[in-house]
């Protein structure tokens, strides 16, 4: 009885396709994220697939997908296309505490920053990517995950192999950055005070 045999390799691939494929829109946007090279994002994206097909087995029917294809793009992407490539340009530790300072004399930033996050900011337009790319990697997967993807704390934090604390203080760190660097944007968009409190 052949049948079976053959019909199981089918049904597994078909079972992949269905929990995966919906996937990669958003396994390409963080790949680009990471990479900033649509060539190279395509490569991490096509290496994910390959790797989450391969182990497929692993994954446990009814739990987050996208979780589980993350985890394994930032795995591929820390062991491989970090050590490959250098590091970009990214704000000093001066330039961060300048911007925590900043962010402090506006005691409703996150408030504001909440505000422009969920009005479906266009996480690929020129200013967001820009001030994303200005922050060091750790903190820029962390907004990526969690405001972006909407993945949990937990999740996200498994994703990139962190406790859920670490996490949630680069998550923090990232917004206020992010908002500072944004703030004119925001304003303009109407998510953000023109002054200061």
């Amino acid at each position: 009885m052949s049948s079976p045999e053959i019909s199981s390799p089918d049904a597994a691939s078909a079972r992949f396709e269905a929990v995966a494929m919906p996937c990669m829109d958003a396994l390409y946007g963080q790949a680009l994220h990471l990479t900033r090279r649509p060539e190279a994002a395509g490569d991490l994206v096509q290496e994910t697939f390959l790797r989450a097909y391969r182990t497929f087995g692993n994954f446990t029917e009814g739990t987050n997908a996208r979780a589980w294809l993350f985890t394994i793009l930032y795995s591929i992407f820390i062991n491989q296309y970090r050590r490959e490539q250098r590091e970009p340009d990214q704000v000093s530790v001066e330039a961060m505490a300048e911007a925590f300072d900043q962010s402090l004399a506006e005691p409703d930033w996150e408030a504001n920053f909440i505000a422009l996050v969920d009005s479906e900011t266009d996480w690929r337009g020129p200013e967001v990517r820009a001030a994303l790319e200005q922050l060091p990697e750790t903190f820029r997967s962390a907004v990526l995950l969690v405001d972006v993807e909407q993945l949990s704390y937990e999740e996200a934090a498994a994703v990139v192999n962190c406790p859920v604390g670490t996490l949630r203080s680069r998550l923090f760190r990232a917004r206020r950055l992010l908002y500072v660097t944004l703030r004119e944007y925001a304003q303009r968009l109407g998510f953000a005070n023109r002054e200061p409190h």
